[in-house]
């Protein structure tokens, strides 16, 4: 049973479950469109949402907490300074994911995930 149990697994382990979803998220901050499954793309949001918030905040503990989690920090910096402003107005549904057709090997759903 998964009482309780929000996240996703991915099929993974817990530190390569990690280490994906961090690489995940600096590619989507970095070049704010990224071509993933389906699987991936819903598994990021909830980690995307909670950066863009602490952005949003913008204190230093915020942005030494989006440092431990992003792997670039020239992409920390980027969200702190550009993301958060433009973001400043809106509470949530930062993202976008918009359904891309099958992969042609193993007929994986694929999915573009967009920062809006």
């Amino acid at each position: 049973m998964r009482h309780g149990r929000q996240r996703r697994k991915m099929n993974r382990p817990a530190d390569q479950r990690k280490a994906a979803l961090r690489a995940l998220a600096t590619n989507l901050l970095r070049e704010k469109q990224i071509d993933t499954t389906l699987a991936n793309a819903k598994a990021v949001v909830p980690e995307i949402e909670r950066l863009v918030g602490l952005a949003r905040r913008g204190d230093l503990h915020a942005r030494r907490q989006a440092a431990a989690f992003i792997y670039d920090k020239e992409v920390v910096k980027d969200l702190f300074s550009n993301v958060a402003g433009r973001y400043q107005d809106k509470q949530s549904g930062f993202t976008r994911i918009v359904k891309n057709g099958n992969r042609r090997g193993d007929n994986a759903p694929l999915a573009i995930l967009q920062l809006v």
